[in-house]
C-alpha cells in the first residue's frame, strides 16, 4: 500500500535501518522516533497510517507506549504493530493486551515483512 505514512518506535540503530529500507522501498513514507516519548508525541503530528512499535525501548516500554497511544484522540484507532524480539508464550498477548493490534518478531524476515505489516492495514 505505497503512500500510506509509517512511524517507527525503534532505538536499535540496526533494525531501523532495515524496516526503514524495506518500507521506502515499497513506497511507504517512513518516520523515525528513537523512544517511546519521542513516538507518542510524533504520533499525532504525524498522524501514521500504522505505527510499528519496539517493545524494548528506554525509558518507557513498548507496553507503556501502547497504552499512551490508545489514550490520544488523533491515534486511538491506528494500528499499532508490536515488532520484538520477546517471542515467550505470553508476549504476543501481553502485548495485544497493552493496545496493539498486531505482532512480528525479530529478527524481521525481509522476504515476507511488508506481507506481515500490511495485514494489519485497512
Amino acid at each position: 500500500m505505497p503512500g500510506k505514512k509509517v512511524l517507527i518506535i525503534e532505538d536499535n540503530e540496526q533494525n531501523l535501518y532495515l524496516i526503514t529500507y524495506l518500507l521506502e522501498n515499497s513506497g511507504y513514507e517512513v518516520t523515525p522516533a528513537r523512544d517511546g516519548a519521542q513516538g507518542c508525541a510524533m504520533a499525532e503530528v504525524v498522524q501514521p497510517d500504522v505505527i510499528l512499535l519496539d517493545i524494548q525501548l528506554p525509558g518507557m516500554d513498548g507496553y507503556e507506549v501502547a497504552k499512551a497511544l490508545r489514550k490520544k484522540p488523533l491515534v486511538k484507532e491506528t494500528p499499532i504493530v508490536a515488532v520484538t524480539s520477546y517471542a515467550m508464550p505470553g508476549d504476543k498477548e501481553k502485548a495485544l493486551s497493552a493496545g496493539c493490534t498486531g505482532y512480528i518478531e525479530k529478527p524481521i524476515d525481509p522476504a515476507v515483512f511488508i506481507d506481515q505489516l500490511e495485514e494489519h492495514l485497512v
